[in-house]
């Protein structure tokens, strides 16, 4: 018998599956966002399939769906709104911009300037936004789905670690396999292919609550809540890190490996399960110190090295 998380899972795989293909991996990913309620950076090179890839999940979670271009001019107002006068009524009403939608999918993020970029942290992290001493509250499912094209390209600015911090995952895009870049080929080579939007049945009524109840009751024990705190420990007193694993990144943890324990059909959560997630969830909110740049370090060698040097809980 399968559980709500575990079906959620199927129908997401099977939805996004209809239009991208060998993303099997990727869509589990995302369903655990989904779950936590967690944003999503998606990064890889230029046509990898990441932008159908977030119109698919949009259109299987249903909701109203915006996109934004980021660009070296796009200024916070065009994503928040401004206000403008409204001469019927005769007074300066708010009106709003894309951000203001159930999923909004943030192309190229780090083609935007910094001041763009920072605009989001009040929206992701509190699901609302100020403007001009008003607060107003972003639907209650708001999702931001990120993506970027790798650092070293030409006209990219590097994500400031504090939006960093707020995105629960990042996912890497790399080449597809050969049978799955044939099918691609064959069925996008059609002239305009790409212009077709996906149509996707969304998530039936209720789906959704019901994954997120039966993850909450996946038992957390406090061995396990101790080893990912020594890992968040191990991470801020790393020789090769000037900034460790923050807070907000070990409860991300945390939460993953519940929901990943879950999907796999588990009522408790356990080491493997945080090995499972952490890949996704550590490496882009450390920050390397300059020797281990210059000694080639990455982010995920160091993560590897703390799951070796940390023991886990038998």
């Amino acid at each position: 018998m399968t559980t709500a998380l575990q079906d959620l899972e199927a129908r997401l795989q099977s939805a996004i599956g209809a239009t991208v293909f060998g993303m099997q991996p990727v869509v589990r990913a995302l369903t655990i966002a989904i779950i936590a309620r967690g944003h999503v950076l998606v990064q890889g090179v230029p046509g990898l399939g990441k932008t159908l890839l977030s119109k698919s999940l949009a259109a299987a979670l249903g909701g109203r769906f915006k996109r934004v271009q980021g660009t070296a001019d796009l200024m916070p107002s065009d994503i928040i709104g401004v206000h403008m006068f409204d001469t019927v009524r005769s007074e300066f009403v708010f009106r709003k911009g894309p951000l203001f939608a159930d999923v909004l999918l943030f192309d190229e993020i780090n083609r935007a300037g910094p001041k763009t970029q920072s605009a989001l942290l009040e929206a992701m992290e509190e699901r609302q936004v100020s403007v001009e001493n008003e607060v107003y509250p972003l639907p209650p499912g708001f999702l931001v789905i990120a993506t970027q094209n790798p650092r070293d390209f030409e006209g990219t600015y590097p994500l400031p670690e504090s939006q960093l911090d707020r995105f629960m995952l990042r996912i890497d895009l790399n080449y597809p396999e050969a049978s799955d870049e044939v099918a691609i080929l064959e069925r996008y080579s059609r002239v305009h292919a790409h212009a077709e939007a996906p149509s996707l049945a969304p998530l039936p009524a209720g789906a959704l609550a019901e994954a997120r109840a039966a993850a909450e009751r996946v038992h957390i024990s406090e061995e396990l809540t101790r080893y990912v705190l020594a890992l968040a420990t191990a991470s801020r007193e790393h020789p090769q890190l000037s900034l460790g694993l923050s807070t907000r990144g070990a409860l991300a943890v945390l939460r993953a490996a519940r929901i990943h324990a879950g999907i796999g059909g588990a009522e408790f959560a356990a080491p493997d399960d945080v090995k499972a997630v952490i890949g996704m969830i550590v490496p882009h909110r450390l920050v390397l110190a300059p020797d281990a740049v210059l000694g080639g370090v990455d982010e995920a060698d160091v993560v590897a090295a703390l799951l070796e040097q940390v023991p886990a809980p038998r």
